[in-house]
């Protein structure tokens, strides 16, 4: 029988191994979803129902709900997310959770949501995104993660990395792309020259033995903003990322897409 689940923290880390000194290699937001596939002591093996991620979490981090509330989920033609960092109650325990962006409110109605047996309300609306995607608002949502510090495996306001930034922000604006950079290159259409890109569209980055290691946004004709120490803004042409402050270019141009 297929056990499914509903993250119910800010964000969880999910780890390459059952244990808390294992290495993150990505998070899950609240009202994300995900499935159970294995049970080990006080950890879950799970795979992520938006991109098929596979890694370990705290059992405590956790939350079981049923297989229809799964399917209302999907069946829906929108999905709401916290549009900026905002305050979740829930009613069962008198307690309150900080909601960054990215974050989902499944089934959200009136400020109302539920997850489980949980009752919650927001003092946030939040955005009801349609399940197709909308490129126009591409670079506008990545602007907001101005300055988020790098974080390895992160995918939140408080610490992210170069494709779960790219990951998040796609998702928020209705197309969900997998986890890691290489998979991301896979999708889309190839922009022959750097003069042609458009705001929102993306660029990959190779290191010497051609593996795709990093990526980032256009925000508009000649800068791009990535994940790189912390959420920023460089210039880029067809030789790759030029930073100013350095003086150098920091990251190898290997392809640019369009979704």
């Amino acid at each position: 029988m297929t056990i499914h689940a509903i993250c119910p923290l800010a964000q969880v880390p999910v780890r390459i191994e059952p244990t808390d000194k294992s290495e993150m290699v990505t998070q899950i937001l609240f009202g994300e979803t995900f499935e159970i596939l294995e049970e080990r002591g006080n950890w879950l093996l799970i795979q992520t129902h938006v991109d098929k991620y596979n890694g370990w979490i705290d059992r405590k981090q956790s939350l079981e709900v049923k297989t229809d509330f799964i399917e209302k989920i999907r069946n829906s033609t929108m999905h709401v997310v916290a549009e900026k960092t905002s305050v979740c109650y829930c009613k069962n325990d008198s307690s309150y959770i900080m909601l960054g962006k990215g974050c989902q409110l499944p089934l959200l109605a009136n400020n109302t949501f539920h997850l489980s047996e949980r009752v919650y309300t927001t003092t946030e609306k939040g955005k009801a995104i349609p399940k197709k995607f909308n490129a126009a608002k591409v670079a506008e949502t990545a602007l907001d993660y101005l300055n988020t510090p790098y974080l390895w495996g992160g995918r939140s306001i408080m610490g992210i990395d170069c494709s779960g930034l790219v990951q998040v922000v796609y998702h928020m604006r209705g197309f969900d792309l997998p986890r890691d950079a290489a998979e991301q290159a896979a999708f889309g259409n190839v922009i022959d020259f750097v003069d042609e890109v458009m705001p929102g569209d993306l660029a990959f980055f190779d290191n010497p033995s051609c593996e795709i290691i990093h990526v980032g946004i256009i925000i508009e004709p000649g800068k791009i903003l990535h994940a790189s120490g912390q959420v920023r803004i460089d210039n880029i042409d067809h030789n790759g990322i030029f930073n100013v402050e350095k003086g150098t270019y920091t990251h190898s141009l290997r392809i640019l897409k369009r979704l």
